[in-house]
């Protein structure tokens, strides 16, 4: 087989989610055409990936990483805990970072995302302590450029109240696409979040914010849409942990707030199902966002796995089928409908062109060894295909021996 990437022209014998079993024809980056198995005629083997025996899926996006502090865990060892712990477990460390060990470990974690079907990150990074705030800017903008090709890495701001706007400003510069930051944990998270928007409106930029990551704090989701309300550039809004405690009538105020202004959610189940209700020792309170309510009222939904091994998550496989399982769970959404917020919706929330099997939409592919989409989403299998604009960027194979049960094995004398 040709050495990676490599271009592919022909998917054959490839099942979709919907029964279908299908070739595919890719222009470059888009899908040209879509025919019943067996039409399409024979091509280069270079060019062609038989696919019998696979599900063929958009390919996933992250709406919501944190490049900079993943796979920091075993360096902090910090204490487990709620998120006033982690944040100042990693403000203790990112002092000492430097642009070589941020790159690096940004890079792995890129790369092992990709390798499990992940071919577009959006990655929030931390404007930091100390006479050199953007070397996590610097490390970022260095592992996107290296990365060019293989997948697309979006960059957003992540400050706190205490950071000054012209550090803000020289990260835009520096080649950051969004403003973001996380106004709830500031003494004023209203006049926060309009700092941080006054800053994207200047510069013309998107917004993704950390909104409302607590249990019980206040609800500044709906002050952010009706500030955007006529915004053409994209807002979205991480985490929103306080809209899945309000009741009913509140929290569908907060929604059709959101759904007029047409701010896209971002779900982060596994670092919010964490770092929530540690303060509670009976009937611990889930930390997440009013998933299948927001879905029910049409709001632009995407799902991510947010932190990796790091002080806001000890675990995490880095595999949106992995977030697409807690949503099943945890948010109580269907497989189609978890599976859509980690690929389809995730994408749409990024502002990314629509991927997928489809006439003319783009080469954004996933192959996964299985039958249907709750089979891959239950297993995970690690078999698979990575498509990026058409070209073939990543490919696992496994192999696997398991002894035979002794009713099917040779019989053997007991050993003594």
């Amino acid at each position: 087989m040709s050495a990676l990437p490599r271009i592919i022209e022909r998917l054959t014998h490839a099942r979709l989610a919907d029964g279908r079993t299908v070739d595919v024809r890719l222009a470059g980056p888009v899908v040209a055409e879509v025919v019943p198995a067996g039409t399409l005629a024979a091509g280069d083997p270079d060019t062609t990936l038989e696919l019998d025996g696979f599900l063929l899926l958009p390919a996933p996006a992250e709406p919501h990483a944190h490049l900079d502090k993943a796979l920091s865990w075993d360096a902090i060892r910090p204490p487990m805990g709620d998120l006033r712990l982690a944040i100042d477990s990693w403000h203790a460390h990112s002092a000492r970072m430097t642009v070589d060990d941020i790159a690096t470990r940004a890079r792995t974690q890129a790369l092992t995302m990709l390798a499990h079907g992940t071919t577009a990150i959006r990655s929030h990074v931390d404007l930091l302590h100390g006479d050199d705030p953007l070397r996590g800017v610097r490390a970022l903008v260095q592992v996107r450029d290296e990365l060019r090709g293989l997948l697309d890495l979006e960059l957003v701001t992540l400050g706190g109240y205490l950071t000054p706007v012209e550090d803000m400003e020289a990260a835009l510069a520096a080649g950051v696409e969004l403003v973001g930051g996380a106004p709830h944990l500031a003494p004023d998270p209203v006049a926060e979040l309009h700092r941080l928007l006054a800053v994207a409106r200047r510069h013309g930029v998107g917004v993704d914010v950390h909104t409302d990551e607590s249990l019980d704090c206040d609800v500044t989701l709906d002050v952010l849409a009706r500030a955007v309300l006529d915004w053409e550039v994209p807002v979205s809004a991480g985490h929103c942990v306080r809209l899945g405690t309000l009741d009913g009538p509140r929290r569908d105020q907060v929604i059709a707030d959101v759904l007029a202004a047409d701010v896209g959610i971002i779900a982060n189940p596994i670092t919010n199902l964490y770092l929530q209700g540690w303060e509670s020792d009976v009937a611990t309170p889930r930390g997440l966002t009013a998933v299948r309510a927001l879905v029910d009222a049409g709001v632009r939904f995407a799902a991510g796995a947010d932190n990796v091994r790091d002080p806001f998550n000890p675990l995490g496989r880095s595999d949106a089928l992995e977030t697409a399982m807690l949503l099943v769970v945890a948010g109580h959404l269907s497989v189609d409908e978890a599976y859509a917020a980690v690929s389809t919706g995730a994408r749409d929330v990024m502002g990314l062109p629509a991927a997928g099997v489809e006439v003319g939409a783009r080469a954004e592919l996933l192959a996964v060894r299985g039958d249907d989409l709750v089979g891959v989403v239950a297993t995970a299998t690690a078999d698979r295909y990575v498509l990026h604009r058409g070209r073939l960027v990543a490919l696992s194979e496994t192999h696997t021996q398991v002894a035979a049960p002794a009713l099917l094995a040779p019989s053997y004398p007991e050993a003594r």
